[in-house]
């Protein structure tokens, strides 16, 4: 069936004698063969995002549909690629056509021709039901790809082969009531439709980042979703570069969702370089990236964010974490506005589109711990943070409200804090975790039983110094009470000893959870202590002119085997203001 193009209005177009397609059908556009998704049916008359450059195009060429939604290849060859928005891989685009996308290009999503080494973990005669795990294929050095059991697919193996193949080759034959099914590495599923599982998990454990500030004060569960806004320079992607190195994720699946070129291009030239700490192999051993820059048409981009979380969402059903990086959906959500104003919607706020909100919604429900699709027992996560651009840092935007509505972790980046050098630039007084109180359990039980009442002092002490900050701005520090001022300087160990961290740093870009623990623990003793103190008359100038508070400073650069040199320091601090009150002190 062939439609005809009646009008063209940039990457959206309008044909008609289309009345036998689907919404969401994908259609080869002309005889140049761009590829468009029908996403508006109206009687015979489809409107047609396109994902390429439309110039050119005019009334009366052909549109034909391929009866079948957009959708992405998943198997071996996904690990360290490079993708646009639709999955066309970047780095053969560039071998086969040059430095320029062109329009209307015909390639594999993945390479057919590759020969895989699998081994075939079932065997003739298993029953075995989708999602199970009937054979691997060591496809890096770190990622082990387990084939399944493709959806729909119920019986007994027939035959099974281990060997060299590549991914559309037949390794298993499965016998179902419907006739024998040749099984290959190759799937397809599409974008806009969530993976099947059995049932969902509450979040029960934290994705640790190595971030004191993330850890500590405002920390994501595994399978949790989080936003991370912030103006223009207040260290979003090196957060999000941060996260991708350091959390406890198996998979990393980066998108670049309609950022600026240049900021791209960083991230393609600096991910490769990037060392996983885990293994010592490139972090891009576990890494997919999806590239779709500003320049590149809109439609495209509105696309990236399901295509990374359908990825996602393969590798979890694997039993994997993985660990989902949105940069940003404030670019996605400029698509979403710009194609509903060329169909003439009626506009919401802002001129952004009425179903804005259900649209993000619809991205972030697909996180989650999962109990996966299969006849044993399995779990997977995919946890998703989204950067957020607000123009100036506005969060009363649309697109900040809405992710604000749906997410459980805000993580709001200050400029003001980025402009002092502080970084990462997480505004305490405006963040939050709602997962903080369901993970206390964890915390107390797997790093110290008296971690959340550490977490609960620093965010009192740092909640106290901005109520006192007012009287100091009006009068001055002196006219603080000692116990004020001690306050004061108490948060600004706080600030600048542990939520302070450098990522450049060998040591200080990473701290585990036990020495996060240890290090706030060490300024909570001095603050205990010196209050004791300051009660038994000590003077106060002493106690915060004590050389132990310069090795209180310095503990977060205590690397991660010399972590006993933090108790000592912690027999310091005794000592130190037991001499003050004369051998006197409160345990």
């Amino acid at each position: 069936m062939q439609g005809k193009i009646i009008k063209v209005s940039g990457p959206l177009i309008v044909a008609e004698n289309m009345a036998d397609s689907k919404l969401f059908d994908v259609v080869k556009v002309s005889d140049k063969k761009l590829i468009g998704e029908i996403i508006e049916l109206r009687g015979d008359k489809a409107s047609i995002q396109v994902y390429e450059e439309t110039s050119g195009l005019g009334v009366g060429e052909t549109v034909e549909s391929t009866f079948s939604p957009l959708s992405v290849d998943l198997g071996p060859g996904l690990i360290e690629s490079i993708f646009d928005g639709i999955q066309r891989p970047l780095n053969k685009v560039y071998e086969k056509y040059g430095d320029r996308i062109g329009r209307g290009i015909e390639i594999n999503n993945i390479d057919r021709e590759k020969k895989w080494e699998f081994n075939a973990t079932a065997k003739p005669g298993d029953k075995v039901s989708a999602g199970d795990i009937i054979g691997v294929v060591q496809e890096t050095s770190i990622v082990e790809h387990r084939i399944m059991v493709p959806f729909g697919i119920q019986g007994t193996i027939k035959k099974i082969t281990s060997g060299s193949f590549n991914i559309t080759q037949t390794i298993a034959v499965i016998a179902t009531e419907n006739g024998d099914k040749e099984i290959c590495m190759l799937t397809r599923w599409p974008v806009r439709r969530g993976r099947p599982y059995k049932s969902k998990i509450n979040p029960f454990m934290p994705m640790v980042t190595g971030q004191r500030v993330i850890d500590t004060l405002f920390p994501i569960a595994k399978g949790g979703v989080a936003a991370v806004p912030g103006p223009f320079g207040s260290g979003k992607t090196v957060v999000q570069h941060q996260l991708a190195k350091w959390a406890d994720a198996d998979i990393i699946v980066y998108i670049g969702c309609g950022e600026r070129g240049n900021e791209m291009t960083d991230v393609l030239n600096e991910f490769p370089e990037l060392k996983d700490p885990k293994s010592g192999e490139p972090l891009m051993k576990r890494t997919v990236l999806i590239a779709n820059t500003s320049d590149m048409p809109v439609a495209a981009r509105e696309a990236s964010i399901y295509t990374g979380i359908t990825i996602a969402e393969y590798f979890r059903d694997m039993g994997y974490n993985v660990a989902i990086m949105a940069d940003s959906t404030s670019r996605w959500a400029e698509a979403l506005r710009e194609m509903s104003g060329r169909l003439e919607e009626m506009p919401g706020e802002e001129g952004y589109p009425a179903y804005l909100s259900s649209r993000l919604a619809e991205f972030y429900e697909r996180a989650g711990m999962v109990n996966t699709l299969c006849s044993g027992e399995r779990t997977g996560s995919v946890s998703a943070i989204g950067a957020v651009s607000p123009q100036g840092g506005d969060l009363s935007e649309p697109v900040s409200q809405a992710t604000l509505r749906i997410v459980k972790v805000f993580w709001g980046l200050s400029s003001s804090l980025a402009y002092k050098r502080h970084f990462p630039a997480i505004d305490w007084l405006i963040s939050y975790s709602l997962y903080a109180d369901k993970l206390s359990d964890w915390y107390n039980q797997n790093v110290s039983e008296d971690f959340t009442r550490m977490r609960g002092f620093a965010m009192s002490v740092l909640q106290e110094e901005a109520e006192l900050d007012e009287i100091v701005r009006l009068v001055g520090a002196d006219a603080l009470s000692f116990k004020d001022r001690l306050t004061l300087e108490t948060a600004k160990s706080i600030r600048e000893d542990y939520l302070h961290q450098n990522a450049f740093h060998e040591v200080d870009t990473f701290t585990s959870l036990e020495k996060q623990y240890k290090i706030l623990k060490l300024i909570y003793d001095f603050h205990r202590l010196a209050l004791d103190a300051l009660n038994k008359d000590a003077d106060f100038n002493a106690i915060i002119n004590l050389p132990v508070r310069e090795k209180i400073g310095r503990a977060k650069y205590v690397p991660e085997k010399d972590l006993k040199n933090l108790d000592a320091i912690e027999k310091e601090i005794i000592d130190a203001l037991k001499g003050l009150t004369g051998g006197e002190y409160d345990e």
